[in-house]
């Protein structure tokens, strides 16, 4: 198996609701485990994620958990997921769904170097850049 890098998200709770959202955005199969699924004897914990991942027919691997016992989220803007391929590989469509409901920083528009690009952070407060290669 070759190198992969491999975007990992923190959710306080949300988790599985965000997986499921970015499946609808990229399609693919959504595996998700629980903290229930793997012993942890917190009732509280049983049904939040312990480890999701979402492997999309465009090659995308993302992966997610909410947080562990006596974890704190920190929220801020360290990491941004970046999307990119040729025009008619559904990016046009990824980026409505992930604006929806979100905040747009910059347009989804065509760019100096002849992108059509945009960057927003999504519902669940994950920033993301979308680029259409020479669209």
């Amino acid at each position: 198996m070759a190198s992969q890098l491999n975007p990992y998200l923190t959710f306080d709770g949300t988790a599985r609701q965000a997986m499921e959202f970015y499946r609808s955005v990229f399609g693919g199969e959504l595996k998700i485990n629980t903290f229930g699924e793997f012993g942890v004897p917190d009732p509280a914990m049983k049904d939040l994620v312990m480890h999701a991942n979402l492997d999309t027919p465009q090659g995308y691997r993302l992966m997610a958990s909410d947080l562990g016992p006596g974890m704190t989220l920190t929220p801020g803007n360290s990491i941004t997921v970046s999307v990119s391929g040729d025009p008619g590989e559904g990016l046009e469509e990824a980026w409505e769904k992930l604006s929806d409901g979100g905040e747009v920083m910059m347009p989804f528009e065509k760019q100096m170097w002849g992108d059509l690009y945009g960057q927003c952070r999504d519902r669940f407060g994950v920033q993301w850049m979308v680029d259409v290669v020479g669209a």
